[in-house]
């Protein structure tokens, strides 16, 4: 390999570093600081103003979160890589108007709403959250699962369409029998 190819390949692999995906730490929103969140760098927002985030919350990279008609994701909440959560669809109205949609209003078919992750909840990577949609505090949301309607508190959600299979309280036990000095820390948070 000649000198110049060497420095090259370094200069190559320095620039690919630089623009690797990033954990951002620390979120502002409405001038205060989300200091415990963290949100990947390849997460893209749209219709920011309608997102509440709480803190501690963890964003992996590659997500699409549409929050125009509201978003709201509460403490402790983690997403994996991937991820789209969205408050409209028009899945249905731009096959009934075709080559009109984008000239009509009020869509037949247009859906849109709000959606909510209650505290401390997990979505797991590859995972689509449609409008109209409510999950319950402490809730696992299995890879792959299309998620839409209400879902009590300490779901186990999975499949397309996701149902719930569990309850996340019966997996976490055993830990907490266990380690015993933990019951306080989950009981601060699942009994509010």
């Amino acid at each position: 390999m000649s000198i110049f190819n060497f420095f090259s390949s370094k200069r190559k692999l320095r620039a690919a570093k630089n623009n690797a995906p990033q954990m951002i730490y620390g979120y502002e929103q409405d001038g205060v600081l989300l200091k415990d969140t963290r949100i990947g760098s390849t997460t893209a927002f749209i219709g920011k103003e309608g997102l509440t985030l709480e803190d501690n919350i963890f964003i992996g990279q590659f997500l699409f979160i549409e929050a125009t008609n509201g978003v709201h994701i509460e403490e402790g909440c983690q997403m994996a890589s991937f991820t789209a959560i969205i408050s409209h669809s028009s899945h249905i109205s731009i096959r009934l108007y075709g080559d009109q949609y984008r000239k009509s209003k009020d869509l037949v078919g247009y859906k849109k709403g709000s959606v909510r992750i209650g505290k401390y909840s997990f979505v797991g990577p590859h995972v689509t959250i449609m409008p109209n949609t409510d999950i319950g505090k402490g809730s696992i949301i299995a890879a792959y699962s299309m998620v839409k309607g209400t879902f009590p508190d300490f779901s186990i959600i999975s499949g397309n369409p996701a149902t719930v299979i569990g309850d996340t309280r019966e997996l976490d036990e055993p830990y907490l029998s266990e380690h015993p000095e933990l019951r306080m820390n989950y009981e601060n948070w699942t009994k509010k």
